[in-house]
């Protein structure tokens, strides 16, 4: 009798690969401004600060308007970001033409989910498919924010360094 742990390795091996190539596109939230809600008026305030800053900085470039939102001690988990307010707002500076703000953040939206003093933002992201350059696929790309007295004082996301 063959041990069970080289049954089950092929298996999930062959499960694995057939979940890659057979992947379920990412959809966004219907409606992404309900998003917003929650019964717990703390949790909703820092759900609709981290959308705030998203669509008035990230997304319209409107870096005068990051101490509105940021926290000068700012802490960056980003490895292409360097630490600080200031930082930050020179990076979007760099990358991010000037703008109107939309009512809406611009990537398609999944989810935003607020605990405690944390806010984790989920956006469908397309990328170009390595296996073929004439098509892409969707994933999803997260931020984390820690909110402190109104302000964000840290963020996370899944960036791998540039090089």
């Amino acid at each position: 009798m063959m041990p069970r742990a080289k049954l089950i390795l092929p298996l999930m091996l062959s499960l694995l690969c057939s979940v890659a190539e057979g992947q379920v596109p990412v959809t966004p939230a219907a409606r992404p401004e309900t998003l917003l809600a929650s019964p717990d008026a703390k949790l909703a305030n820092n759900k609709k600060l981290v959308s705030d800053f998203w669509r008035e900085v990230v997304d319209a470039g409107q870096i005068e308007q990051i101490e509105k939102y940021v926290a000068e001690n700012y802490i960056q988990h980003n490895p292409n970001v360097a630490t600080g307010r200031r930082a930050l707002a020179e990076q979007i500076a760099k990358n991010v033409k000037r703008q109107a703000v939309q009512a809406r953040i611009k990537a398609p939206v999944v989810s935003i989910v607020a605990e405690g003093n944390l806010v984790v933002v989920s956006l469908v992201s397309e990328i170009p498919d390595p296996a073929d350059s004439s098509k892409t696929y969707t994933t999803t790309w997260f931020d984390m924010f820690r909110i402190e007295n109104g302000k964000i004082v840290e963020h996370w996301d899944s960036a791998l360094k540039l090089p």
